[in-house]
């Protein structure tokens, strides 16, 4: 019984939709490294890792689309406004 609880509590979770977003604001920082950003409400979002950094500045506006993974804001699109 415990093991068909298990396997059932694993699959629930596994098939739990990621939580989806959508924000703007100007750009504070950028960690090319660790591929995130941080807006100027302190929020950090991480970028796809095929993204061009070019014109990702801090200062920039942005409007972000993003998914909440666990607790990782993970971009899923985005326009810059110079």
């Amino acid at each position: 019984m415990r093991i068909a609880v298990s396997a059932l509590s694993l699959v629930l979770l596994a098939s739990m939709p990621a939580l989806a977003g959508q924000t703007e604001g100007r750009i504070k920082s950028v960690d090319e490294e660790k591929l995130t950003i941080t807006l100027d409400d302190g929020k950090s979002y991480k970028l796809p890792g095929e993204v061009d950094m070019a014109g990702i500045e801090p200062g920039a506006e942005i409007v972000i689309n993003f998914d909440k993974v666990g607790d990782v804001n993970q971009i899923t699109d985005m326009a810059v406004y110079e």
